[in-house]
């Protein structure tokens, strides 16, 4: 198992900024390597959205929901992942959680984990 610790989240106004943070570890074990995390969102009764992904090598993908507003960087030696986010508007209130995939920890390997997530809350 891996456990997320995200934090970054909480309420602007319309145009405001968060970065989000999110490091990873293993619940047991030593956390070996992550070949590509990101970051998703969720609304109420919806499904997540994924928002961007990194890869271990630093190759970025954004969907439309997160491209030109929103930046994807991560410290692959610490397994930490950030979410940069600009020009917030009301849309992104959601919650907002990192996730993983292909997670090699000392005990298994893992296909895929996300976090508990954080609140994102733009106020017009």
């Amino acid at each position: 198992q891996v456990q997320f610790a995200e934090s970054g989240g909480g309420s602007v106004q319309t145009g405001g900024s968060l970065r989000l943070s999110c490091a990873a570890s293993p619940v047991s074990g030593s956390l070996l390597s992550i070949y590509q995390m990101g970051w998703d969102r969720q609304y109420p009764g919806q499904m997540r959205e994924v928002l961007a992904t990194i890869t271990r090598d630093g190759t970025t993908m954004y969907t439309n929901a997160a491209r030109g507003r929103f930046t994807i960087s991560r410290d692959g030696g610490k397994n930490e992942v950030y979410l940069q986010m600009t020009d917030l508007n009301p849309s992104d209130t959601a919650v907002y959680s990192c996730a993983a995939e292909g997670i090699t920890t000392s005990e298994k390997l893992i296909p895929t984990a996300w976090g508990q997530g954080t609140q994102v809350t733009v106020s017009s």
